[in-house]
């Protein structure tokens, strides 16, 4: 909680106002469009049929109808993995800062085409909004994490890159509390609620330009160290903080040598070995963590635990507000416990709840009582994965790489977050159909395994500059006795290659 309140006090500095900046336009809209989109599912294939049959004066076959919405659902997830892959070398040229104002105008974009599209009776216009909402979110989650790592200090950098979280779910609960029928969720009101979005990126727009690129950027990539120092006193304010300088300048120096490197240098950089393997760990951990099927059946059991109709999208709110709240909770927690207590705690528990919660959806209909014990499992999945590794894994990206390698690296995050919504949007239903709740024993095994692995093996990064971080891969990457370090904690072997 120390932790926590210092960062309520730097607001006053400049570095919380740009974390909430950053948080508006960056994943709060990513988590808008996953679950806003559901709301309006009724109005617009109704929408659909009805701009079909006035221009062809015949209707639509129901399954045409339904590929069309699916297709409309799914070319988010396309637009996002196109946004990815432009975005490494785009942010690489134009740095950041600029790049993510570009992208705002790319969501404002798209919210002219979803708030007119009724208006000029083209369900085209939808689809195109659709991508373009992907595209800025690609671009938008890529920079989000990164940035927000590089502007905090050592003692906050935690508590910064699980805001990424925070404001992912507030994303969704907006979305949740806004796609409701007596908000914007009605048939005559749902264009507005696909446009509404377009007022974060409208927010961003007009602030995000009164605020510094990062100082890691400033100094390592420009050389400019007068404006690495003024952009630090203006997000961190006033005080001695030539400790951090002095970081920042060791990763300057085992970089001299070290070129930006692309994907597949990456993937073959022996000093980035055991990175890859956390990476790839928690990033597929988090997408098969059963988050998406605990929402999927929460419906169910609600459903079953004799909720009236009108009441369950209330009930699933509650969801929402749960996980919310529980991320914020973690931003206090990950500078306090450190990223890799909260990440392998946070699966073993989360993997109990699944195993307990198998067995009461298997049973809920020969015991009345069971599906009571159905919900209060639900509740305590999402606050175990919402307080610990929906946080902590952002932080562990962030913190494993060094600013040469995270662009590449992001871009690997990148696909296999949009690369890994798609295919269990695809895969997930198929499970469902043929497992029924024993599809939650696939997710339990990917996280105990995924537990074990992480307790094992991870680093701890809380508290330590990048250098320190990199120094502990290094015995992993090369064996103890085979590193010897430089004054910069930097294997000299590594030093010595310019290029693979």
């Amino acid at each position: 909680m120390e932790h926590f309140m210092f960062a309520l006090q730097v607001q006053f500095r400049g570095l919380y106002q740009m974390i909430l900046v950053l948080g508006i336009g960056g994943s709060f809209p990513y988590g808008f469009h996953i679950s806003v989109i559901n709301y309006p599912s009724v109005h617009i294939r109704k929408f659909i049929n009805e701009t079909w049959i006035e221009r062809h004066g015949s209707p639509l076959h129901p399954e045409t109808i339904m590929l069309l919405w699916s297709f409309i659902v799914s070319v988010y997830g396309i637009g996002g993995l196109l946004g990815s892959l432009f975005c490494t070398y785009v942010t690489t040229k134009y740095r950041k800062k600029k790049c993510q104002i570009f992208t705002n105008l790319i969501m404002l974009a798209a919210a002219l085409f979803m708030a007119f599209s009724k208006t000029a009776k083209s369900f085209e216009m939808i689809l195109v909004g659709r991508l373009l909402y992907g595209i800025g979110s690609g671009f938008s989650m890529y920079i989000h994490p990164q940035y927000v790592g590089e502007i905090s200090p050592k003692k906050l950098r935690g508590f910064a890159n699980s805001t990424v979280s925070v404001f992912l779910t507030l994303g969704k609960l907006t979305g949740q509390v806004v796609g409701l029928r007596e908000i914007l969720g009605s048939e005559a009101m749902w264009p507005w609620l696909l446009a509404s979005s377009g007022l974060s990126a409208l927010v961003q727009l007009v602030t995000l330009p009164f605020f510094p690129d990062s100082p890691s950027y400033l100094l390592i990539q420009k050389g400019n160290e007068e404006a690495c120092r003024k952009a630090i006193r203006k997000l961190w304010g006033e005080g001695d903080h030539q400790a951090e300088i002095d970081d920042i300048m060791k990763e300057k120096g085992a970089m001299g040598s070290t070129k930006t490197l692309r994907v597949l240098e990456v993937i073959k950089e022996p000093s980035l070995r055991w990175q890859l393997y956390f990476m790839m760990t928690v990033m597929t951990t988090l997408q098969l963590s059963g988050i998406n099927a605990i929402y999927f059946y929460s419906f169910e059991v609600f459903h079953t635990a004799k909720f009236e109709e009108y009441l369950i999208p209330y009930a699933s709110l509650g969801i929402g507000l749960c996980e919310c709240l529980s991320s914020i909770l973690c931003s206090s927690l990950i500078d306090r416990f450190g990223r890799k207590v909260l990440l392998w705690t946070g699966y073993t528990l989360m993997s109990s709840v699944l195993a307990l919660l198998t067995m009461t959806l298997s049973l809920q209909h020969r015991f009345f009582w069971m599906h009571y014990f159905s919900i209060i499992l639900i509740f305590l999945f999402v606050v175990f994965y919402g307080s610990g590794p929906s946080g902590a894994s952002v932080a562990v990206m962030v913190e494993i790489f060094s600013q040469s390698y995270r662009p590449s690296a992001f871009l690997i995050i990148g696909c296999i977050n949009w690369m890994g919504l798609f295919v269990l949007g695809v895969i997930f239903p198929l499970l469902v159909d043929n497992l029924g709740p024993f599809c939650f024993l696939i997710f339990l095994a990917i996280l105990a395994l995924s537990a074990i692995f992480i307790y094992l093996y991870l680093p701890e990064t809380k508290g330590k500059s990048i250098m320190e971080i990199k120094a502990e891969f290094n015995k992993l990457n090369f064996g103890k006795k085979e590193t010897s370090f430089t004054e910069n904690n930097f294997p000299k072997e590594q030093l010595a290659c310019t290029k693979l």
